[in-house]
């Protein structure tokens, strides 16, 4: 088995004349977490929706486990175990937080009309949403309304959705953004447990939660890779502390966002 889970291969996308990500050479080590960082507009999420295939490449491949997905759908991705949270909490606020984790395992189906069917068949989901309730600490949450919940708890409940389709690899887009530092550190120990035994990628804009949760970081500015490496390696480079703060200071302990 390969070292390398993800990576990308001249990886570009243009928009009418803009290019918006430029030859991204991403590689990505199974079993570890990879941070995506850079300043505003730097590409990060359209590189997301590149790997994720919310948008199609212009240029380039993007091999996953050892093969080109890069013509595949989204859900196509999600069934080979690439899945993704955004940026904007997607839960469906009406249903208890049990029911979102019941929906998300209920993707074990298929195609099926679970609508026509008693909701006694879908209880049978429910003794494994309870255990991913408990990974991210929402077990006392369960028959909550998911809209009543604060920002930081919307954000495990999310992951504990994600978890539910059982991904060999997560890809996370700013799983801290807008949260209280109570909240951060909540799910920074949630990507922590989380982590272990698969592989993360995730974009964030706060660099102490980069530097204390990645083993790899690759940084971006204007579509294009700057500097890899780990966080002490990327803090020190010129061009990194160049792109975001104008100066020479190390960036270590500063917020981007992206």
């Amino acid at each position: 088995m390969s070292d390398t889970i993800l990576e990308t291969e001249g990886m570009t996308k243009e928009f009418r004349g803009f290019v918006a990500v430029s030859d991204v050479r991403l590689q990505v080590r199974r079993g570890t977490i990879h941070g995506l960082i850079g300043p505003n507009g730097a590409g990060k999420t359209t590189c997301f929706n590149l790997l994720t295939k919310f948008l199609p490449v212009t240029r380039g491949k993007i091999i996953y486990e050892g093969r080109d997905i890069t013509n595949l759908k989204p859900a196509d991705i999600a069934r080979l175990g690439l899945v993704r949270s955004f940026q904007i909490s997607a839960v469906f606020p009406h249903l208890t937080v049990l029911e979102n984790v019941r929906l998300a395992l209920q993707r074990a189906r298929g195609n099926s009309f679970d609508f026509w069917r008693p909701e006694s068949l879908l209880k049978r989901y429910d003794s494994r949403a309870m255990e991913l309730l408990e990974d991210v600490g929402l077990t006392e949450y369960a028959r909550h309304n998911a809209g009543e919940l604060s920002y930081g708890r919307k954000r495990a409940l999310e992951i504990a959705t994600t978890l539910a389709l059982e991904p060999t690899m997560m890809l996370l887009d700013e799983p801290t953004a807008g949260m209280t530092h109570d909240d951060v550190d909540r799910i920074v120990a949630l990507v922590r447990r989380v982590a272990a035994g698969r592989t993360v990628l995730l974009v964030e804009h706060n660099l102490k939660v980069v530097e204390g949760l990645c083993d790899t970081i690759t940084v971006l500015a204007r579509g294009s890779v700057l500097a890899q490496g780990d966080y002490a390696t990327v803090s020190r480079n010129p061009d990194v502390q160049a792109a975001y703060l104008g100066t020479d200071p190390g960036i270590s302990g500063g917020t981007a966002h992206g």
